[in-house]
């Protein structure tokens, strides 16, 4: 493998770590990606970045994606993350080592390949709800919480930011601080009202030390972390006995599919998820259709 070639990879990750521009794991891939990439150059006896042409790029691409070189075929998002080390690469390349050729501009990401949302099923939300002993003051907190979630379709962040003054509880709606600081109403069903001031009388007042306004505390009576809500609800996902992997916006994305299966209004929906764009929305059509199919496939006599 060219010395050369390789130094520059090896100034390209000094570069990268220098500007702090991601983490460990980033600077691996950028490295794996551009030093395959290199190993590319020197077997087709390429000496210089300077006679790299688009072709090159094409050819690499090919053997890249269809598993030839690495031996795994890579998925877009594999693809476009090589892509891009080499994207950034070049732009080094040029910046500082005073390259002139970039044969990456011909070159674009290719689009997301768009997964439908995990979500739990009703039966399942119902069964992780029922899980916990409402004799302890930690699995009343932890129920609260998952429960607000689920309830009102919050994002983790909007949840664990959540003010007791921003919740009515004669009319039961509280209102949520979403993306770009806009504030929406979401409304509470009364059972999530019910456990709510349970978790406010037992927990809250046990642990709380210094008088805030935040709802969600730990037990050090501090404002609960994003982390803290990930890792509590993998763990009692478990003991509920879920098989899946469940992470909190799998809440909100049950939240969003159950309302609309049970015939929610699609732009209510918006609201309610805080949602710019109806087109983002409309994923959770998608789930729904899907449930849909399945039943005609099973349950029609013409189907089978």
């Amino acid at each position: 493998m060219s010395r050369d070639l390789m130094e520059s990879c090896s100034k390209f990750i000094s570069q990268v770590r220098l500007n702090n521009t991601g983490s460990l794991e980033t600077e691996d891939a950028y490295s794996r990606d551009v030093e395959r990439f290199i190993k590319y150059l020197n077997d087709c006896g390429i000496k210089s970045f300077e006679d790299v042409k688009k072709d090159t790029i094409m050819d690499y691409s090919i053997k890249l994606r269809s598993g030839e070189l690495g031996g795994v075929k890579l998925a877009n998002s594999s693809y476009s993350r090589n892509l891009s080390s080499l994207r950034s690469f070049y732009k080094y390349l040029n910046k500082f080592e005073g390259v002139k050729n970039n044969p990456l501009i011909f070159f674009k990401n290719p689009k997301k390949e768009k997964k439908l949302p995990s979500l739990l099923l009703k039966d399942e939300m119902i069964k992780l709800l029922k899980s916990f002993d409402l004799n302890c003051d930690v699995d009343i907190r932890n129920r609260c919480i998952i429960e607000v979630i689920y309830a009102c379709g919050l994002r983790i962040s909007e949840a664990t930011s959540l003010k007791l003054s921003k919740i009515n509880f004669d009319e039961c709606y509280l209102f949520v601080i979403g993306k770009g600081d806009k504030e929406r109403l979401v409304p509470f069903y009364p059972r999530c009202k019910e456990i709510i001031i349970m978790y406010i009388n037992t927990y809250r007042n046990n642990y709380l030390k210094e008088e805030h306004d935040y709802l969600f505390i730990n037990k050090n009576g501090k404002p609960i972390s994003n982390r803290s809500v990930q890792l509590m609800l993998q763990d009692v996902s478990i003991k509920a006995g879920l098989t899946k992997n469940v992470h909190p916006h799998m809440l909100r994305h049950s939240f969003a599919t159950h309302l609309l299966d049970n015939g929610a209004n699609l732009r209510v929906v918006q609201e309610l998820l805080g949602h710019e764009n109806l087109s983002t929305t409309q994923i959770y059509t998608h789930v729904s259709i899907d449930k849909l199919n399945k039943v005609i496939k099973d349950s029609h006599p013409r189907s089978k």
